[in-house]
């Protein structure tokens, strides 16, 4: 089995994370199976104090999924050839032009807007 992908942490402190178990417990899915959605990259992961975890904006916890669109969102960014700190980043950052950052729009109604300009960014 190939090691787990992290990312360095390139995010505010105040960006909340979870741990894998936690992420399991919300998605009702085996900690291996966290596991192996951020091998496929349908999630990213990143250390922070040496602790692995997940942003907790990248899950719908009311729904117990990961966030509508995130997983092609993040085929299209990293099929464009960014890295996952480039993408974290990009996700993160606040854009006047949407409601706050672009993972914050991915829970509303503008999902596909932000897929739109990663599909942009891509190219």
């Amino acid at each position: 089995m190939s090691a787990i992908p992290y990312a360095d942490d390139v995010l505010d402190p105040s960006v909340s994370l979870l741990q894998f178990a936690d992420v399991a417990k919300i998605l009702d899915v085996p900690k291996t199976r966290v596991e192996q959605l951020i091998r496929d990259r349908q999630l990213l992961a990143l250390k922070r104090s040496r602790v692995p975890g997940v942003p907790e904006q990248f899950l719908d916890t009311t729904k117990g999924t990961i966030v509508k669109g995130l997983p092609g969102l993040l085929a299209v960014l990293h099929d464009g050839g960014y890295e996952d700190e480039e993408i974290l980043r990009w996700l993160f950052t606040e854009d006047e032009s949407l409601p706050g950052a672009p993972v914050a729009a991915l829970h509303g109604d503008l999902m596909r807007e932000v897929i739109r300009r990663a599909q942009a960014m891509a190219f």
